[in-house]
């Protein structure tokens, strides 16, 4: 006696592959009882046996699914690879439990920017991290020969700072917010510690300003050689910034000053930049140099963050 159903004997072989390939399928299936044949249509010796038969009422899950189109290869994995994919998916897990949060870009002349950051205080937003640049070792005289073409020349050198911000806030009615970073580079012996204030105030509808008062510290060292001592130089830099912003239109004029103990005169600028659409943004600036020459930038940027 022949038994049909909805699904067909023939399909139920690709029908056990697609429930193997479900993490590339999106689809679900119900279980399927058991069904029992009659009695008078199985042989005396298999009437201890059951067949599984689906409903004829459950929908064709294969109807539209081309099996020549399936990707087979996800298939094709082995051990060593898998056991590869769970210690990298054991480190991010660990690395999110501890509250690291990693990126990395690659760089034209083959290393790659590296930055690993953490949040240490979450009342005034401390956060310290780090930023490094990890020059990968060649391993064939092709990848050397690239990497010193695009290095000028030489290969290059990895290098790193380290560093630390807090926010915290004002000081009543005088401002609103106090902002602290301090970074330290020991490959080039630079260090700088820093410090604004930033008093934010409505001005008439959509329009406000803003005060910052920036102050910070730069140090340089350089190593000692023989018969030549090293020594520490340090420069101090003020500046001054006041920006106006529309947020109806997407706004905003900037006009700032900066002084510092190397130049020993303010350098003054001025910017704008325009809001066009969501993420995209086009500024210009024109400020004053050291030598006496104005410089002049305009720029255009997309940003998003998720």
């Amino acid at each position: 006696m022949e038994f049909s159903t909805g699904f067909g004997w023939a399909r139920l072989p690709v029908l056990a592959a697609a429930f193997i390939l479900g993490s590339v399928l999106t689809v679900s299936a119900q279980i399927i009882p058991p069904f029992s044949p009659p009695a008078a249509a199985v042989p005396d010796d298999e009437e201890a046996e059951t067949a599984e038969a689906p409903s004829v009422n459950d929908p064709d899950i294969m109807k539209d699914i081309d099996v020549d189109k399936l990707d087979w290869s996800q298939l094709a994995i082995d051990a060593g690879t898998l056991n590869d994919i769970i210690a990298a998916k054991k480190r991010a897990q660990a690395a999110a439990s501890s509250g690291l949060n990693w990126s990395s870009n690659a760089n034209a002349n083959g290393s790659s920017a590296v930055t690993v950051k953490q949040s240490v205080f979450e009342f005034w937003d401390t956060r310290i991290g780090a930023d490094m640049t990890v020059a990968s070792e060649p391993r064939t005289m092709s990848e050397l020969l690239a990497q010193k073409a695009a290095n000028g020349g030489s290969l290059p050198q990895s290098s790193g700072s380290a560093w630390a911000t807090a926010t915290a806030p004002g000081a009543g009615v005088i401002w609103d917010k106090t902002a602290v970073e301090a970074r330290v580079d020991p490959g080039t012996e630079q260090s700088k510690i820093g410090a604004s204030l930033t008093k934010s105030m409505p001005l008439s509808g959509d329009t406000s300003l803003t005060l910052q008062n920036g102050y910070s510290v730069n140090q340089q060292g350089t190593t000692a050689v023989p018969g030549i001592g090293g020594h520490i130089t340090r420069n101090y830099e003020t500046d001054q910034t006041a920006k106006v912003t529309n947020t109806d239109t997407g706004t905003s004029i900037t006009a700032g000053q900066i002084l510092s103990t190397t130049d020993d005169k303010w350098l003054r600028k001025l910017g704008a930049e325009q809001k066009l659409f969501d993420n995209v943004t086009v500024s210009g600036s024109v400020g004053e140099t050291s030598q006496g020459a104005i410089n002049k930038s305009v720029t255009a940027g997309f940003k998003k963050s998720w």
